[in-house]
């Protein structure tokens, strides 16, 4: 555990964009990008599910897309018309096994990164 980093986090007004990046996603299934709901418990806002579809979270869904570089073993998450909405820590994770047929066991995370949005 521990193992992925995470840059990219910052500052921005609504309706700027942001790149994070994740570095050690060694997985091709079960990986992902997450922030804490209302009861701060992590929830997923962009994954690549076991059976290889993606998923997005109604919230960011047309806005974020999670992009996924299989040679360099990293991933990015592309946030664009940020909102206030937004400001959070986010972590990426991955399933080093690549999940199974009963879904993902995240496994192994990012640092958490701050992305904050100002009005």
């Amino acid at each position: 555990q521990g193992r992925l980093v995470e840059s990219g986090g910052g500052s921005v007004q609504s309706g700027e964009s942001l790149k994070l990046s994740c570095v050690g996603t060694v997985s091709l299934f079960c990986l992902g990008w997450f922030r804490p709901g209302p009861g701060k418990e992590r929830e997923a806002v962009a994954e690549v599910k076991t059976d290889g579809s993606f998923f997005y979270a109604n919230s960011v869904k047309g806005r974020f897309t999670l992009i996924r570089d299989d040679y360099a073993n990293t991933m990015y998450l592309q946030m664009n018309n940020l909102t206030i909405d937004d400001t959070a820590t986010y972590y990426c994770a991955i399933d080093v096994g690549g999940g199974s047929t009963y879904g993902c066991n995240y496994n192994q995370w990012g640092q958490g990164i701050q992305v904050t949005v100002a009005s």
